[in-house]
């Protein structure tokens, strides 16, 4: 079988993962995400094919950057078989019902792409081989990026060729999910590689800072602001607080917080962020072993006293009336929108108050500008039109990826029993794909 692979975007940055492999007249897409900030997706008007000629979308997880273009797929008239694990398929409603309410979709265009999701998607299983269509087969592996990552790896005969897509690989050691496991040999590795120039801290060094950084900004009795994606982040954030809050070893390194659990309030103010709460909560399987663990012990990793959910306008006003000290995990991550900017606009004039950024803040949004400006001298910052001087303390923490790292990304390629015959990195900006490509170079992997 001949084949050809198209990238239609992320190929040289970090959004817009859409990606087309064709084979022996079968037509086949690796997600379909939006492009964000200065990245770029090809356009579909610009495409190598029909958008009805598509056979199948394969998922690898249910990001925006990954699915957030599906609904103009469907609506430009795909039909084909959408693919993905069931905690995607979980996942892939909400996140898409959320991203359409803020487009220009008509109602009935909502309704047309929702019932298409339904009928179109085919769930599967993680280390089982499908046969596709052409005598094609695939497989998917434990990517450990969010609940129901996958990587995907397609075979086919006549020449017997493999080809591996990693999706978005996560850090070892992350919160819930389970490590990415390791693929069958293949000839062809397209592997992200978004972190491909630096290294995360370690875990255990990462809960220590946010327990330094909650033990000071809590001694004046204020409000904790944290943005935070609605998905991946808010609940690391939740399972580690808790472990803060209630895990010995952590009382005694922090023992100002040994009494935080019930006596100080964790709040999401988040209705996203809470229906992906749920849905975390009920596909415990997918759990690793030691959020498993604590369940099996009565311990819920996603819930503890003193962990509140502002699912309404009514509670979302009751927690800007609230006084502190409390923790208050709203979305959106960079301050762009979302319930959080309600509570920047009332809490960053206050001393006493405190915002903890645990995510990438991109030039231009009004997070990055909290970060640049708060800790200056008569710093401000402009949220929906009102100028606000920053007195709040601004405190910044590295290492909350759900991305694998320089060390990971090597590990997982070297763990491969045979190696790539060849490697494509993709899912990075040119910096960071250099910095991979190099040191892959000198482990002797050919690396286009």
């Amino acid at each position: 079988m001949s084949h050809q692979i198209t990238h239609l975007g992320a190929e040289h940055c970090v959004t817009g993962s859409c990606h087309l492999l064709q084979v022996n007249g079968l037509n086949i897409l690796i997600d379909c995400g939006h492009a964000q900030g200065r990245d770029a997706a090809l356009p579909f008007e610009e495409w190598p094919l029909k958008i009805e000629n598509i056979h199948y979308l394969f998922l690898t997880h249910a990001h925006i950057d990954h699915i957030g273009r599906v609904p103009d797929l469907i609506l430009r008239g795909f039909s084909g078989e959408i693919v993905s694990t069931r905690a995607t398929k979980a996942l892939v409603i909400p996140m898409l019902e959320d991203a359409m309410s803020f487009s220009e979709l008509s109602s009935a265009e909502v309704d047309r792409v929702l019932r298409q999701l339904e009928a179109l998607s085919r769930k599967i299983d993680y280390n089982t081989v499908y046969e596709l269509k052409q005598d094609l087969r695939v497989k998917c592996g434990q990517a450990g990026h969010i609940l129901g990552s996958c990587f995907l790896r397609f075979e086919w005969d006549n020449p017997p060729f493999s080809v591996v897509f990693s999706g978005d690989l996560g850090a070892s050691h992350t919160p819930i999910l389970p490590d990415p496991a390791i693929p069958d040999p293949c000839d062809l590795l397209i592997m992200e590689s978004t972190y491909g120039d630096r290294c995360h801290q370690k875990r255990e060094e990462r809960v220590h800072n946010l327990g330094a950084v909650l033990t000071h900004a809590l001694s004046d009795g204020g409000k904790v602001f944290i943005p935070a994606f609605s998905m991946g982040r808010t609940q690391e954030l939740v399972y580690e607080i808790d472990r803060l809050f209630s895990e010995q070893h952590w009382q005694e390194v922090f023992p100002q917080l040994r009494d935080a659990q019930g006596r100080i309030p964790v709040v999401i103010d988040s209705p996203l962020g809470l229906k992906i709460v749920d849905i975390y909560a009920d596909l415990a399987e997918f759990w690793d072993q030691e959020a498993q663990e604590l369940f099996r012990k009565g311990e819920h990793p996603l819930d503890f006293e003193g962990l509140f959910s502002a699912r309404d306008g009514k509670a979302h006003q009751q927690v800007l009336d609230m006084h502190g000290p409390a923790v208050i995990i709203a979305s959106s991550g960079m301050c762009s929108g979302g319930r959080i900017v309600n509570h920047l606009r009332e809490g960053l004039g206050e001393p006493g108050n405190d915002v903890l950024f645990v995510g990438y803040q991109a030039v231009g949004t009004p997070g990055r500008d909290i970060l640049k400006y708060g800790r200056k001298p008569n710093g401000y910052v402009r949220l929906r039109g009102k100028k606000l001087f920053i007195k709040a303390g601004i405190h910044q923490l590295s290492g909350y990826s759900a991305h694998a790292d320089q060390r990971d990304l090597l590990n997982w390629v070297n763990a491969i029993p045979e190696k790539s015959k060849q490697i494509k990195l993709i899912h990075g900006d040119p910096d960071a794909q250099q910095h991979l490509r190099t040191l892959l170079r000198q482990q002797g992997y050919h690396v286009e």
